[in-house]
């Protein structure tokens, strides 16, 4: 049996993450509401849930977050199909110590099947990458309270717990923590 080379069977591509533009608000829009459902959907009446897609992975709301240029959108694509995303941008989490100029990992998601292989460090090393690029400064990540493995990235990370708050979804609320990462912790060290 001959083996082709990369030339001869074209170039090895696996998952491509690059940053969102307008023309990608329905892909946004739409691994945000499958990942959102797969992940946590078996928690919520179809009702709560249902409104809360409506909301937060609307059309509408995609294109905000791509074009509010103090955030930055990534998709993770692999065989031109959109399995993962990422959001960053200004901290506005519920908690009494956030600053101005606080930044916030406010949504990682990649689909079930794209887990577990390296693409969610990936991803949360680029979302992080572009929220210290100015240098450093307070990182901040909300987390459902019973999500153990985000949590245990986290903390790898060195993200600790400090405080908690209500997340609504529909007329459910959930129980989500607020992590932190103080800006002296990236003075002297790579990410």
């Amino acid at each position: 049996m001959s083996r082709l080379s990369k030339t001869e069977a074209g170039p090895l591509q696996g998952p491509i993450l690059r940053r969102a533009t307008p023309a990608d608000a329905e892909a946004l829009a739409a691994i945000g509401a499958a990942t959102f459902t797969e992940t946590f959907g078996h928690l919520y009446p179809s009702k709560d849930l249902a409104h809360f897609l409506a909301k937060a992975h609307s059309l509408e709301r995609a294109l905000s977050d791509i074009d509010n240029t103090s955030n930055a959108v990534w998709l993770v694509e692999a065989a031109s199909e959109t399995i993962g995303y990422a959001l960053a941008g200004p901290c506005d989490l519920p908690h009494a110590e956030v600053a101005a100029g606080d930044g916030e990992l406010k949504r990682l998601y990649l689909l079930r099947r794209a887990q577990n292989g390296g693409l969610g460090g990936r991803l949360f090393e680029t979302a992080l990458g572009w929220l210290l690029a100015d240098g450093p400064r307070t990182v901040w990540i909300g987390v459902w309270s019973e999500n153990f493995g985000a949590q245990r990235l986290y903390r790898r990370w060195g993200f600790e717990k400090v405080g908690e708050y209500g997340f609504a979804v529909g007329q459910t609320i959930d129980r989500e923590f607020i992590l932190r990462r103080a800006a002296e912790s990236f003075s002297n060290r790579a990410l």
